[in-house]
């Protein structure tokens, strides 16, 4: 974790935000004087974990040497999938005429969070999908999840970033790769209940997908994304955010037209 600012530059969205819902949301101004910020995000390299059938991140060097001038000059041409790595799924990736990566509220993408950590049933199965009764065992422990947040599952697989091999259950690519994946996800009623009896911003997961591995129809991005709701896949280190009481800024790569985009997600902690 580190430290960063102005914290300063999250008060107007903050304020926004405790406007709309302030009997339900944590107080998030109270964080922008002493709160710590944590990275949320696998960073992009030829190590980056994609989709098996997914155009892989690279990078190419241009220039990194001194000029005839004098002066130093770096620079680099890269290229990627739009789903890749820590990165936003757009709810037209699933759902057409829904919202492109340009077009998502800058509100769907900041606000309180929640984490729902199911660490433990994720490493008993790598197909666990996390269901309504796991939604609501957290609530017993944890109290109502709010209105608008941002609803975080932990399942603990970032933690096997960036071995490909056990982070999709499987090291080949191309459709033979789709075939074996294993990885924990969301289940389609769960997502239902988000969306209706919720009404949650967004959803993230520290896997490669809100859907889990096995998965052939992706009925959870259907689900949510028919609502407009976007995702967050790949994120990291979610073990240094609270079950509540953080802030989440996720602001994604804003590609005109896109489903999808590099994600650059941060939580501001108590």
């Amino acid at each position: 974790m580190r430290r960063l600012a102005p914290l300063a530059l999250l008060a107007t969205v903050a304020c926004q935000s405790e406007t709309r819902k302030s009997e339900e949301l944590p107080p998030a101004t109270d964080l922008l004087g002493s709160g710590t910020w944590v990275d949320l995000t696998h960073d992009f390299s030829e190590q980056t974990i994609f989709w098996p059938t997914s155009t892989p991140f690279t990078l190419k060097v241009v220039s990194a040497q001194r000029t005839p001038a004098g002066f130093y000059y770096a620079s680099n041409d890269y290229s990627a999938s739009e789903h890749g790595g820590t990165h936003l799924d757009a709810p037209i990736h699933f759902a057409e005429g829904k919202h492109t990566t340009d077009q998502v509220p800058l509100g769907q993408l900041t606000g309180p969070a929640v984490v729902v950590d199911v660490t433990s049933e994720a490493n008993a199965s790598a197909d666990y999908l996390l269901d309504v009764q796991a939604l609501g065992a957290w609530e017993q422990a944890n109290g109502r999840i709010p209105d608008s947040a941002i609803v975080l599952i932990r399942t603990g697989w970032s933690e096997r970033w960036p071995d490909k091999a056990r982070y999709l259950g499987t090291a080949k690519t191309g459709p033979a790769g789709v075939a074996e994946l294993h990885f924990p996800g969301i289940d389609s009623s769960a997502a239902q209940w988000l969306a209706t009896q919720r009404k949650v911003k967004a959803v993230g997961i520290d896997t490669p997908s809100i859907d889990y591995g096995q998965s052939k129809t992706y009925d959870t991005h259907q689900i949510l994304m028919g609502q407009n709701i976007p995702a967050f896949e790949n994120v990291a280190h979610l073990e240094q955010v609270p079950a509540t009481g953080a802030y989440v800024v996720a602001l994604p790569m804003k590609i005109k037209g896109g489903s999808g985009g590099p994600l650059r997600i941060v939580a501001l902690v108590p």
